[in-house]
């Protein structure tokens, strides 16, 4: 594939990926983890314009002087911009205006790329992945979005969760020694993978299967959220305030479980695996077990042995730098370094995850108590 072929085959999945919607689903902000639609459109296509444009295209005039304060997320080098509660509150720019601004990007960019030189290319590829990861947390704000609409309506029929099939159970063990953890350097990789070191792992056992519905329909009905002694005390702060009694998407109707999914509202379908758990009913529901999360280093260690890759994976790790860690200079520094506190890492890939990010050496992270993406349970005993 041409640059600029690539280029536009990861633009329009974006917009393929909200070809279901109606215009009124792409304003929605139900709570503040979850962005508009439209919000992220902008945002990607404000990507290639703020750092690539801006930067390498001679004369570029831009779109809307003002979309850099409506569209910047997070990037302090970047200048001002909208908090991010507030972005379910842009009824301007409409729905329209947003889709002509990628069009104008979209044709600046095949323009540039006709020449581009290796800098441009490569941060050109850093964009695209950067849009990539977007589009997985489309998939993740979409749901949400209609999920708690109260019509619970259904995205569609064509969509992801299809592929979200249980596995057969059973163990793998590991056995104790030094191995290497990290990316080597090689292909397109962020740049919290790097740092490449060596850790001592202890032997351990872990599932080849991610724990199912069924087994967590069975923690709920043993008191799984009745018991303090499982949790972390944050953890039983947060069922206890937020009411939790199950996960995500689940509503018990006349005694029978039912789940929110892309097609809308159906009998839970207890053979796939249980997704959408915070870390902290995933280390409830492993302590129930008698077992444990593992951490980032033994999921690395075994990866290439169990199959991974339906739902982001929990581990017991807290998301550190590796050794020899620095972020870039200026506003991409930004992209990892500075949420290294108060997060756990995450491992594998999920059904909403984009080809070519489904690496053993991606380290996902989220907080502790967030749930609307797609994540799940491995087991290590």
């Amino acid at each position: 594939m041409s640059p600029n072929e690539k280029f536009m085959a990861v633009r329009s999945t974006t917009e393929r990926i909200c070809s279901a919607l109606e215009k009124e689903d792409y304003v929605v902000q139900p709570v503040v983890d979850v962005s508009p639609p439209k919000w992220h459109l902008g945002h990607t296509t404000w990507f290639f314009e703020t750092f690539v444009l801006s930067v390498h295209a001679k004369d570029y005039q831009h779109f809307h002087s003002g979309y850099d304060y409506v569209f910047n997320s997070y990037y302090e080098n970047a200048g001002a911009r909208v908090i991010r509660t507030d972005r379910g509150n842009l009824s301007r720019p409409t729905v329209d205006d947003i889709f002509l601004y990628r069009r104008y990007v979209d044709q600046a960019m095949l323009k540039l790329l006709e020449n581009a030189g290796s800098d441009v290319l490569d941060l050109v590829q850093l964009g695209l992945n950067h849009e990539q990861q977007h589009q997985e947390l489309l998939w993740y704000d979409i749901k949400y979005i209609l999920g708690h609409n109260p019509l619970f309506p259904a995205y569609g029929e064509n969509h992801i969760e299809k592929n979200l099939k249980g596995e057969n159970p059973g163990w793998v063990r590991s056995e104790a020694g030094v191995y290497e953890i990290g990316n080597t350097g090689e292909g397109f990789y962020f740049d919290n993978e790097l740092g490449r070191h060596k850790v001592y792992v202890r032997e351990f056992e872990i599932s080849t299967a991610l724990v199912t519905n069924k087994e967590y329909v069975e923690f709920i009905a043993s008191g799984g959220y009745r018991d303090f002694n499982l949790w972390h005390a944050e953890g039983w702060d947060w069922v206890k305030l937020q009411g939790i009694k199950a996960p995500l998407y689940w509503y018990e109707v006349d005694g029978e479980w039912q789940r929110y999914g892309y097609s809308g509202l159906e009998k839970l379908d207890l053979d796939q695996p249980v997704s959408h758990i915070s870390y902290f009913e995933a280390y409830a529901f492993a302590a129930w077990k008698g077992m444990r999360l593992p951490t980032e280093f033994e999921w690395e260690v075994v990866s290439s042995r169990v199959n991974w890759g339906m739902l982001w994976e929990w581990t017991s790790s807290a998301y550190l730098p590796y050794p020899g860690f620095s972020k870039a200079p200026g506003a991409l520094g930004e992209y990892n370094g500075k949420f290294m506190v108060n997060q756990q890492v995450l491992r594998g890939a999920s059904i909403a995850t984009a080809d070519g990010h489904s690496r053993n050496t991606y380290r996902n992270f989220f907080h502790a108590d967030l749930r609307w993406m797609f994540s799940g349970i491995r087991l290590v005993r």
